[in-house]
């Protein structure tokens, strides 16, 4: 009975492992858990006042919700895996009375104080096997530890990328860059360039999806609500007679084109085209689609 409830105990630790790594280390794949705090908080905030949702405490609080629920899912594991073997399996200090000291909130007390690799040394595994599985859960909390702040320090540079992108798109349209300017050189690098920053988004969208559930506000810098414009580039210049425009025009179509799907595969679910798409992704996020916004 006692291997069958340390069983139970290991398969917690490894459902949450498995979490943490196609959420912090395979960028094709998202975390089921983790996804589920960020998806459900995102929900949660388009329910409640326009508002909190603008003021974009959904993004942070579900990161913050991912890391609670690690920590405290490998140091529940770990308590469940060593509570049947105490206090036979663990030496106490001369202040603690084993029998006094062996309930399940002391296997946690032991579990928090490896996992936190404090060391307090009260209460400290005396079986070989034990001697083992201690250390590896303090590794396991440092190399948590460490993969958490790699992940908030990644997903940070991915927003700036995104609303600098934002603010790029609306900087051409406010400019009033007219069709004959834009079927020129020039107007093919802009394309180019804009093209490669829309691509490097769609990188983002995959590699920190969670980066999705942070809000940008409904000025310059939110995406949902410019993407539209550039999309009006392209089609502006899919006839376009400079060859090099054309190009760019086009490269730019197939760049709106990934970066819809990967919304809709990972995000939305449509299923439809892209203008629709876009469409939806600008809703999600507390922007109204251009025709609405055309028709006002």
């Amino acid at each position: 009975m006692n291997g069958l409830i340390s069983l139970v105990g290991v398969a917690v630790v490894l459902i949450i492992l498995r979490d943490v790594f196609h959420t912090l280390w395979h960028p094709t794949r998202h975390g089921g858990l983790s996804r589920i705090v960020m998806t459900a908080l995102w929900r949660l905030s388009s329910r409640t006042s326009p508002r909190w949702r603008a003021a974009g405490v959904a993004g942070p609080l579900g990161v913050g919700g991912v890391v609670a629920m690690w920590t405290c899912g490998v140091a529940l594991g770990w308590a469940v895996v060593y509570w049947p073997h105490m206090p036979e399996g663990f030496v106490f200090s001369s202040a603690l009375e084993p029998t006094r000291h062996s309930r399940p909130v002391d296997a946690l007390y032991v579990s928090l104080v490896t996992v936190a690799t404090l060391g307090l040394g009260d209460i400290a595994p005396a079986e070989s096997w034990l001697r083992i599985v201690a250390p590896l859960e303090a590794l396991v909390g440092f190399a948590l530890l460490t993969a958490t702040v790699s992940w908030v320090l990644g997903i940070f540079p991915a927003l700036a990328r995104r609303r600098t992108l934002a603010l790029r798109v609306c900087h051409l349209r406010r400019a009033g860059i007219t069709d004959e300017q834009l079927d020129s050189e020039a107007g093919a690098a802009v394309l180019d360039a804009l093209a490669a920053e829309i691509a490097g988004v769609s990188v983002d969208f995959a590699q920190y999806p969670e980066s999705y559930y942070f809000h940008d506000g409904t000025g310059d810098t939110s995406l949902a609500l410019s993407i539209g414009h550039a999309a009006e580039f392209a089609e502006r210049t899919r006839r376009a007679q400079h060859p090099g425009a054309r190009i760019a025009s086009l490269v730019l179509a197939a760049a709106l084109d990934d970066f819809a799907t990967v919304l809709d595969e990972r995000f939305l679910h449509t299923g439809k085209p892209r203008p629709e798409i876009l469409d939806a992704y600008a809703r999600d996020h507390g922007a109204a689609p251009r025709d609405s916004r055309a028709a006002r």
